[in-house]
C-alpha cells in the first residue's frame, strides 16, 4: 500500500500554474556536446529543450575538444577525470558532486548511472533532491570482471536507498526495480528523430549500394551478439553484404574472434568506428536491414535512431527489442537462427519495407525528444517541490528470488 501510494504522488503530474523556473544540474555522463553514447545525447536533447523552457541548467562535462562554458544556453562546467576504465566516471562525478554542493545550490540534480550512487548521500546532505538514472542491467555486461560485476549490484542496492526518484528508460527495467526491490521507478524513454530523404555520396563511397546491405552498428562486446551476427551472416547465403560499423575499446580478443569468424568472406566489410552522425544516419536509412544484437540494455538508442531512419530492424530476441519494436520486426536468438533468416529476409523486399515505415511511424508517436522533456521537466518540478521515494527506498533490500522477464517476453511474442 505504502509503494502505491508513493507510486501515485511521483506520477502525478504537477498543476498547470507550476510555472516556477529551476536550477536543474546533469550529472555523471561525458557531457555535452554529445559525441559518445546514449546518456550524452539525452542531457544534450532534454538540457537545452529545459532552457527554453526557461530553466536553467548546468551540465557537468569530461573530456570535450571544446571549453565553452556555454553550449545550447546550458552552463557547462569541465572538471578531470581519471583516465582509468574503472574509475573514470566515479572520479569525474566525485568532483562534479563536490562542485555542486559548494556552489549554487541547485533545485534538482539528475545523476545518471547506477554507478554514481554512492555520492547521492552528498547531495542529499546538502538538501539537493536527486533522480538517479539507473541505465540497463549494467552488471551482465562482459566487460566487467567479478568486482566489477559486484560492485554495479551494490551500487544497484545503494541507490535505490538514497535516491528521491529512480528513472527506468523501458518497462522491463521498471519491471526489474519492482520485482528485486519493491520501488517504484519513472519510466521516461529516450527520444530519436524522425529522418527524411539523406544523401546517399556517403555510403557509396564505402563502396556500398543504397537499399542493398545489411547493417551491424555496436560496440564490440559479447552481450552485443556481433560475433553471433557475423557467424550467422557467414553461413547464410545472404548477397547482399554485411557493414559492420564498431570497435572494441577494451576488448582485443574479442575483435580478434569476430575478424576470425568473417574469415576471407568478401561480402563482411568492416569499416571500424565511424563517429560522423550523418553519416550513420545516412547508413541507416540506405540499409535493407539493421541488425540489432544489444541484449542487456533498456531502450537502445542506436535501435531507435535506426527505427527512426526508416530501416527494417532484425533484431536478437530479448523483451527490451521487441518491446521498442512493438514486436514489428524480424528477431533471431543465435547464429544459426539469423542463418536460416537471412534468406527469406532479402527475398521479402515488401515487409521491409513495411517494417521500416512502421518503425518511423513508432518513433514519431513514442519517441520524441520533446515528450522525454516534458517527462524530466516535471519530475524535476516534482522533486524541487519536495517529494521523494526515498521514504519507501530507504529500507529496500534485494529479493532473494532471481528476476527473469520471461513472463514479460511470453507476452511480447504473443
Amino acid at each position: 500500500m505504502v509503494i502505491e501510494q508513493n507510486l501515485d504522488l511521483l506520477q502525478t503530474a504537477p498543476p498547470r500554474s507550476a510555472t516556477r523556473t529551476l536550477t536543474i544540474a546533469m550529472i555523471g555522463t561525458r557531457g555535452v556536446p554529445a559525441a559518445y553514447g546514449g546518456f550524452e545525447t539525452a542531457v544534450e536533447e532534454v538540457g537545452r529543450r529545459l532552457v527554453e523552457r526557461g530553466h536553467r541548467v548546468c551540465v557537468y562535462t569530461r573530456g570535450s575538444e571544446s571549453r565553452e562554458r556555454e553550449y545550447l544556453g546550458m552552463r557547462v562546467v569541465h572538471l578531470p577525470a581519471l583516465r582509468q576504465k574503472q574509475l573514470e566516471t566515479l572520479s569525474h562525478t566525485g568532483l562534479s558532486t563536490l562542485h555542486a554542493i559548494a556552489r549554487r545550490r541547485p533545485d534538482a540534480a539528475f545523476v545518471f548511472n547506477a554507478a554514481n550512487a554512492p555520492f547521492l548521500p552528498l547531495l542529499r546532505a546538502r538538501g539537493i533532491r536527486t533522480a538517479l538514472h539507473m541505465d540497463g542491467l549494467e552488471w551482465k555486461r562482459s566487460k566487467w570482471g567479478a568486482r566489477g560485476k559486484a560492485y554495479y549490484r551494490f551500487a544497484e542496492e545503494f541507490g535505490v536507498r538514497q535516491a528521491d526518484a529512480l528513472i527506468a528508460d523501458a518497462p522491463g527495467i521498471a519491471d526489474y526495480y519492482d520485482h528485486q526491490f519493491g520501488v517504484p521507478t519513472e519510466l521516461i524513454r529516450y527520444g530519436a528523430p524522425v529522418l527524411g530523404d539523406l544523401p546517399v555520396d556517403g555510403v557509396e563511397k564505402l563502396g556500398l549500394t543504397p537499399g542493398g546491405f545489411h547493417l551491424v552498428v555496436a560496440r564490440f562486446e559479447p552481450e552485443n551478439h556481433v560475433l553471433e551476427i557475423v557467424e550467422g551472416y557467414r553461413r547464410s547465403t545472404a548477397t547482399m553484404p554485411l557493414a559492420v560499423v564498431g570497435s572494441a575499446p577494451y576488448s582485443a580478443e574479442y575483435t580478434q574472434r569476430i575478424h576470425d569468424a568473417a574469415g576471407d568472406d568478401p561480402r563482411i566489410r568492416f569499416l571500424g568506428g565511424i563517429y560522423d552522425q550523418e553519416l550513420l544516419d545516412a547508413l541507416y536509412a540506405h540499409s535493407f536491414t539493421y541488425i540489432h544484437g544489444h541484449s542487456v540494455g533498456g531502450t537502445n538508442p542506436s535501435l531507435l535512431r535506426a527505427m527512426g531512419a526508416g530501416a527494417a530492424v532484425v533484431a536478437y530476441d530479448v523483451t527490451f527489442n521487441r518491446e521498442v519494436l512493438d514486436s514489428q520486426g524480424w528477431f533471431f536468438e543465435d547464429a544459426r537462427d539469423l542463418t536460416a533468416l537471412l534468406a527469406g529476409v532479402e527475398s521479402d523486399v515488401q515487409r521491409a519495407q513495411d517494417l521500416g515505415l512502421a518503425g518511423k511511424q513508432r518513433v514519431s508517436e513514442v519517441f520524441r525528444w520533446d515528450r522525454v522533456a516534458d517527462d524530466y521537466e516535471r519530475l524535476a518540478l516534482r522533486l524541487a517541490s519536495g517529494e521523494s521515494v526515498h521514504p519507501v527506498g530507504r529500507s529496500a533490500h534485494r529479493s532473494p528470488a532471481p528476476w527473469s522477464s520471461a513472463s514479460a517476453h511470453a507476452d511480447l511474442r504473443r
